[in-house]
């Protein structure tokens, strides 16, 4: 009999068989998603394969066909296919990626309860109430008011929207329904024509005159392009050096040669900037995809891209899962970031993965920093990408000059306050009479990070989370930035009971509050996540390019991409924060953030300064980020790497566990350790085990965290080695989740 094999979004990692209905049988096709009885409930999942053979015992037949096309195109279906392999994750999760938002006859179907995908109505075209006049005529003086003048305008025009009338007359809906009585009008609904993809009109632009560095990356992306091989390049330049121009260069090239693209960024807040940027370049021929973005408008947008009538996607982690058609071209801006990780469900890294769908079409991708990852860079080393600079900045400005301020030397300035130094708050005065503009960069969010009980020392943590609970001013409440607890101050110390707090440390709403005192006449404005997500970024960064923010106080989300070309001076207050953070991969992120954010200063026609606060000067992070000089920082840190046989000099999987007990937990996660010992040892011992041990932030959610590290030289021993942890995952108690991360970022 024809079976299908089913990915449906379940944790579990295989595919499940299906009878085809000989009424189906014609239509059904791999990618083409299909309604499921599964247990008591029905699911949508994606049709893998279809085979010729003897069917399972139990086996069900397909409910539904939902597509007439296939949702998943085969070069898609086959990438997605390798990433669930790679990254030890259920096929089922990792197809649903690629999947729009279902419509509302699919959601009907699926019935009224709760499925995988959550109570939903499904997406359904937006419907308009027309009114129509009939053939009969009404008596003489029956009508009057605004009746009689709804009834003449319908028949004058033939038909009207029912909004359309209520922006004339005020009782239009009650005149309408009495005109309905009568049998004079008629009403019914029609599908509301699409709305335009985009709010608001693209105002065109024509390619600036390329810089000579940029003329040859160009040409060089351009040629690997038009030979139709696979490639990478991993294209450095410092901030402000045009890297947007060069990709945008690639994709009209890409659009010539009948080739798609896509362009990846690491956070929605730079989407809107990068968009309009597209949009003057290519008009409406671009689909944005993010998570910020409603269902019916990733509906919307997806389908124009599976159309065809769409060659370019853009967008954050999850457009990398875009059905653009004869791919050609990938982009990965700003790829050193972290936020290309996805740390929960299907944990694939948008960066690798993103080389390796192109690879797999036959195309190019374009990894661009001023920064790189040290991963890219060993890539370029070892020959499989190939490095193309950008040295200098695309109008030739200079890169911003950095002093270097020693807290331990310098006394605070007037606020008294030491994380303002005498040399910030001059440096803040001068820019500000200047009429410049100003970013201060503090990587913590809240009012105080911590609060303590004056009384015992104790401080107050989350109850379900081995965290301190950090003050927030404005809500006069503490929060877990990990499970998003939010409670008023307590009135007494759950420890001594005493009604005695002190906060400690400074936050980003702390450091605005503080501005705004030193400088009254400064408007001042705050960016981190608790004020500003989704399209509320922009709203803020289009504040700040108004010239209607003169300070810009922030978290990393700062550091970003943005061009801000009235910004002249950025203020670093802590530079040591992300270098105290366990994990071998601090040192390189706290340089990135020293580099990327210096890079927002000096980007017009002022020159920028850069003030950076530190405990210890001689850091060499710290140091190197001073100089702009990435290249030294690559070479030490990947002689350090090697020395340690850390990444990417090595291979790396973590096995997280967690429990509701954390006795259950730490059994579990030695049992998986045991699990890898044993398959290490039958490969010669080619892979390091490293635990089980608790995780440096030990609870979250009420859940105990234990993990174990494995780490070889070469990839096949590793993989063998996970392949038999996941085997024994099954085998764990019940209420025990453990989860394999491949090529770890986040170590917490």
């Amino acid at each position: 009999m024809l079976l299908a094999d089913v990915a449906l979004p379940v944790p579990i990692g295989h595919a499940f068989s299906y009878l085809v209905p000989e009424a189906l049988g014609a239509a059904v096709r791999a990618g083409a998603r299909v309604i499921c009885p599964f247990g008591g409930r029905r699911l949508v999942g994606v049709v893998l394969a279809l085979r010729d053979a003897e069917p399972p015992r139990g086996a069900k037949p397909l409910a539904r066909l939902v597509d007439g096309e296939p949702a998943v195109p085969p070069d898609l279906l086959a990438f997605l296919q390798d990433l669930a392999t790679y990254y030890f994750a259920p096929i089922g999760e990792v197809v649903r990626l690629a999947l729009p938002p279902i419509d509302r006859g699919t959601a009907d179907a699926l019935g009224q309860g709760p499925t995988l995908f959550g109570r939903t109505r499904g997406v359904s075209p937006r419907h308009v109430r027309w009114v129509m006049a009939t053939s009969a005529v009404e008596g003489p003086g029956a009508l009057r008011g605004q009746a009689a003048a709804v009834l003449a305008h319908v028949r004058a025009v033939g038909a009207a929207p029912v909004a359309l009338l209520e922006g004339q007359w005020k009782s239009a809906r009650a005149a309408v329904k009495r005109l309905t009585q009568l049998g004079l009008v008629t009403v019914e609904d029609r599908v509301a024509p699409s709305p335009p993809p985009f709010a608001s009109p693209a105002t065109r632009d024509a390619p600036h005159d390329a810089t000579p560095a940029q003329s040859a990356a160009i040409a060089t992306i351009v040629a690997a392009l038009r030979e139709a091989r696979s490639a990478t390049f991993l294209l450095q330049g410092v901030t402000g050096s045009g890297k947007t121009e060069v990709y945008l260069r690639a994709i009209a090239a890409a659009r010539e040669l009948r080739r798609g693209a896509i362009v990846l960024v690491p956070e929605i807040a730079l989407t809107p900037q990068l968009v309009a940027r597209f949009r003057a370049r290519f008009g409406d021929d671009v689909a944005v995809l993010h998570s910020g973005l409603t269902s019916r408008e990733r509906h919307a947008m997806w389908t124009r891209l599976r159309a065809g009538g769409v060659d370019v996607a853009i967008g954050a982690r999850s457009a990398l899962f875009a059905p653009v058609e004869r791919l050609g071209l990938v982009v990965v801006d700003e790829e050193h970031d972290p936020s290309f990780k996805q740390e929960e469900g299907v944990r694939y890294h948008a960066r690798d993965m993103a080389i390796w769908r192109a690879h797999r079409a036959g195309g190019v991708t374009v990894l661009g920093s001023a920064t790189p990852s040290l991963e890219s860079e060993q890539l370029a080393r070892s020959g499989r990408a190939t490095k193309i600079r950008l040295p200098d900045r695309a109008r030739s400005q200079p890169l911003p000059r950095v002093e270097l301020v020693d807290l331990r030397r310098i006394a605070p300035g007037p606020t008294g306050d030491r994380r303002i130094s005498l040399p910030l708050f001059r440096a803040i005065e001068e820019t500000l009479r200047a009429r410049e503009q100003v970013i201060l960069f503090l990587n913590r969010r809240g009012f105080a990070p911590s609060v303590r009980c004056t009384s015992c020392g104790q401080p107050v943590v989350c109850a379900a989370c081995s965290v301190a609970l950090t003050f927030h001013k404005g809500t006069s409440s503490v929060r877990c930035h990990y499970c998003d607890y939010d409670a008023p101050l307590g009135a007494a110390c759950s420890k001594c009971g005493e009604a005695a707090f002190e906060l400690e440390g400074t936050g980003t709403e702390k450091l605005e509050e503080t501005m705004a005192a030193a400088f009254p006449e400064a408007r001042v404005a705050r960016l981190d996540r608790d004020v500003a997500a989704g399209k509320k970024v922009e709203a803020i960064l289009a504040r700040v390019r108004k010239r209607e923010v003169d300070i810009l106080v922030g978290t990393q989300m700062v550091t970003k991409g943005h061009d801000l070309p009235d910004v002249t001076l950025v203020g670093v207050v802590n530079a040591d924060a992300a270098l105290s953070i366990p994990d071998f991969r601090a040192g390189e992120r706290a340089f990135q953030l020293l580099v990327q954010v210096a890079g927002r200063a000096g980007r017009g026609d002022a020159p920028g300064r850069v003030i950076v606060q530190t405990w210890d000067p001689a850091q060499e992070a710290v140091a190197l980020a001073a100089r702009h000089d990435v290249d030294a920082f690559l070479e030490r840190e990947l002689a350090n790497r090697r020395e340690l046989g850390y990444p990417p000099l090595s291979r790396s999987a973590l096995v997280r566990v967690d429990a509701a007990d954390e006795q259950e937990a730490r059994h579990a996660c030695e049992q998986l350790s045991r699990v890898a010992r044993e398959a290490s040892a039958a490969r010669g011992g080619q892979v390091d085990v490293l635990g089980p041990a608790a995780a440096p932030i030990a609870r979250i959610r009420s859940r105990w965290r234990f993990r174990v590290m494995l780490r070889a030289r070469e990839r096949p021993p590793l993989r063998e080695t996970l392949a038999a942890v996941d085997r024994a995952r099954p085998n764990l108690a019940r209420d025990v989740r453990a989860s394999i991360d491949v090529d770890p970022v986040q170590l917490l």
